[in-house]
């Protein structure tokens, strides 16, 4: 979005000087018209009525001309405040602009970039819309409210906007990648297929393109489509390691288990702070049965990401499989202080607790469990701690 939001607000000062300009001059031709028209048909007669309104011309004339000069210097100031970074600054001068030229769409597209640069993307968003309702044919318009509108949770809003912008642009790369993104989001994944391979027909070298649509197909369980895709995106960048991660999936799950734990391998060494290819490289260890080389590589995750919950609920269920109930506690005390309002992370606990016979203090977990089961409409939940509490009873 910033490269083309930042285009939109660099075409700003130019656009909003030409069209002011623009306007200043019809006012100008159009008074002097009048004022022709109205000597032709009076004559000598109408003189003092004429003067009259040569005065009035004059004073619209010198009010536009002082309007015209009042906004070129808050534009010429907005774009200062822009480039120095100051954009709180830079949005009150825009604001200002636009009292000035309420029909200028460029200020509220420059208005609709700053409102988002400080994440606020509701504003941004009104702003957008203001700019779009001036200028309906500016795809850069349509593709800065998809991305206000996605940072808002607005999915479909963001999907027509981005949409919008390809029947006005039909090469935009980035509107075709906006939208596939989105439509993920709603998990219409063939609709985000198609809107990937649309950019991979564009770009068909484009490794991340191709590694967009690998992940695509592997959300659809095509996992050999996948591989092909996500292969094609591991030679054009061999060290981009999401790359390794998708294709070392896909691999695992069209059934080769060497190549994909390879591909996850190599992730892991080209990122080595990215927990989550450590937790994939967990879980296939553990779809073969291999608990401690999970283990290990769960708390690789962990180190990765000691704050993210995932690792450690990991952690404390693989313990748990091994009946290491006093580690298990360890992980899952972790995990409910990173997630205070998990009902699942005080069961387990709980059910650790239970394991080493501290059963008041396995009782206060299941009951706290209870309580976040039942606040969030969970009745699965809610039977399976009753149950517990029954049997520890």
């Amino acid at each position: 979005m910033n490269k083309q939001a930042v285009k939109a607000v660099k075409k700003t000062v130019g656009g909003a000087v030409c069209k002011a300009i623009s306007r200043q001059r019809s006012t100008v031709g159009m008074t002097l018209a009048v004022g022709v028209a109205m000597s032709g048909m009076l004559g000598a007669i109408a003189q003092p009525a004429q003067a009259q309104v040569q005065g009035q011309r004059t004073q619209e004339v010198l009010l536009a001309q002082n309007n015209n000069r009042q906004l070129n210097d808050l534009l010429r100031q907005g774009r200062q405040q822009v480039d120095a970074g100051d954009y709180a600054a830079a949005l009150a001068t825009y604001q200002q602009a636009a009292s000035l030229d309420p029909e200028n769409a460029r200020i509220f597209s420059g208005i609709g970039y700053l409102q988002a640069r400080q994440n606020n993307y509701q504003e941004a968003a009104t702003a957008y819309q203001q700019a779009i309702a001036l200028d309906n044919d500016n795809a850069d318009f349509y593709y800065a409210l998809g991305y206000s509108l996605a940072n808002l949770g607005d999915y479909s809003g963001a999907a027509e906007a981005y949409r919008q912008t390809t029947q006005l642009e039909r090469n935009n790369v980035d509107a075709y990648l906006g939208l596939g993104v989105v439509l993920v989001r709603q998990e219409d994944y063939e609709g985000a297929l198609q809107a990937y391979q649309q950019v991979a027909a564009l770009n068909p070298n484009n490794a991340a393109v191709l590694e967009s649509v690998g992940s695509v197909l592997i959300q659809q369980e095509r996992y050999s489509e996948a591989v092909e895709a996500l292969q094609r995106a591991s030679q054009i960048n061999p060290r981009r390691g999401t790359i390794q991660l998708n294709l070392g999936v896909a691999l695992v799950n069209s059934g080769d288990f060497t190549n994909g734990l390879a591909a996850l391998e190599r992730a892991s060494e080209l990122e080595p702070r990215n927990a989550q290819i450590h937790l994939q490289i967990g879980d296939i260890f553990r779809a073969q049965g291999d608990l401690d080389q999970a283990l290990a590589s769960y708390q690789r995750g962990v180190s990765a990401e000691p704050n993210s919950p995932e690792p450690h609920a990991l952690i404390g269920s693989v313990l748990l499989e091994k009946g290491d109930y006093l580690r298990a506690i360890v992980a899952y005390r972790r995990l409910v202080e990173l997630s205070p309002q998990n009902p699942e992370a005080f069961y387990e606990l709980g059910v650790a607790l239970q394991g080493r016979d501290r059963t008041d203090e396995a009782i206060a977990n299941f009951e706290q469990a209870l309580t976040l089961y039942q606040q969030q409409n969970n009745a699965e939940g809610v039977a399976k701690v009753e149950e517990a509490l029954e049997e520890i009873r």
